[in-house]
């Protein structure tokens, strides 16, 4: 059978990429989090072609094109990425890319590069009409307001931590309750991160913020805010706790402000100690038939630090947002 590598640091973006393939499409989807597990994914036969993000850490988009090149394996590429920049666009084509897709995708433009390259026929995917609550202009709306909102959250960060904060381009998607669980359940299965789960509730909009940070992070966060007792792992969940509660109420404050909104958050939970992922995913499975996902990952230069921020919001909370939104565009 035919095989498809979806690379990509974040978990989201992988899980959407995989949904916005043609349904009818026979092929084997795998994944990887960076160019390093890719390269090894294609010399077990796991990836004749793949869709490659450009930043990632470990191994980037460009080292694993050179990779690739250099041990002259049999792998087509196809770059999504939010860098657009028109060098990032000759780069990774002089490296051996076929094509380049700009995020966020959709299962129409996807289609379209897969007829373009003939891995596919012209019949139309059923998967076209799967964004369709999620309009284009409602979706830059959403990411321009996170836009703001990360941006607040980074200074507040920069400003406590005296740190450059590398701020990323939002991903917004909708999700099922089904990918949900699968995101969550990476957090839960893998001892090298750790995270914290917190409700949020205004008027007409509730969710939950997710915040992950790599175990890796634990040592230079520790560095950061001249902690030099041993970092066990008490320690570790006050770094966590601390962390989780800067990210997540400056950004629900900036992205409340924005919608006119009001958010009361509720206790945060460390993920896998005091309430399971099952058990999360079971108490919410019937508001998140389909689940707004907005993911942002956080970098501090110089560190080696990692963090991600996923605000989830429920389909009835969208219904409040668009309006609020559409509202705005008006304006």
């Amino acid at each position: 059978m035919f095989s498809v590598l979806i690379c990509d640091d974040s978990m989201v973006a992988r899980k959407q990429v995989a949904k916005c393939l043609p349904q009818n499409w026979q092929v084997a989807v795998h994944f990887a989090k960076h160019g390093k597990e890719a390269i090894a994914a294609i010399e077990e036969g796991k990836g004749q072609l793949m869709f490659l993000d450009l930043n990632m850490p470990v191994m980037d988009g460009y080292d694993t094109l050179k990779m690739i090149h250099k041990k002259q394996l049999c792998s087509k590429v196809i770059v999504i990425t939010g860098d657009v920049q028109p060098t990032a666009h000759e780069r990774v084509k002089a490296l051996g890319a076929i094509d380049f897709i700009e995020k966020p995708v959709t299962p129409d433009f996807i289609h379209s590069v897969l007829v373009k390259h003939q891995f596919i026929g012209k019949e139309v995917s059923e998967k076209q009409i799967l964004n369709s609550d999620l309009s284009a202009e409602i979706r830059d709306c959403y990411q321009e307001v996170t836009n703001i909102a990360m941006g607040q959250a980074g200074d507040h960060l920069a400003r406590m931590l005296n740190v450059f904060v590398k701020l990323p381009i939002p991903n917004v998607n909708l999700i099922e309750v089904s990918e949900l669980h699968m995101m969550l359940q990476d957090i839960e299965d893998k001892e090298t991160v750790s995270g914290i789960c917190q409700g949020f509730l205004g008027a007409g909009v509730s969710g939950e913020a997710l915040f992950i940070l790599s175990d890796s992070s634990f040592g230079d966060v520790a560095k950061i805010m001249d902690i030099t007792e041993e970092v066990d792992d008490q320690v570790q969940l006050e770094l966590l706790m601390d962390a989780a509660n800067i990210l997540i109420g400056t950004c629900l404050r900036g992205f409340a402000n924005q919608l006119d909104l009001n958010f009361s958050q509720g206790h945060p939970i460390v993920l896998g100690q005091h309430r399971s992922v099952s058990e999360l995913i079971s108490n919410n499975k019937t508001k998140w038939r389909k689940t707004l996902a907005i993911e942002l990952s956080y970098g501090l230069e110089g560190y080696n630090v990692q963090c991600d921020l996923v605000l989830l919001f429920t389909e009835e909370s969208m219904q409040v947002m668009n309006y609020k939104l559409s509202h705005l565009l008006e304006d």
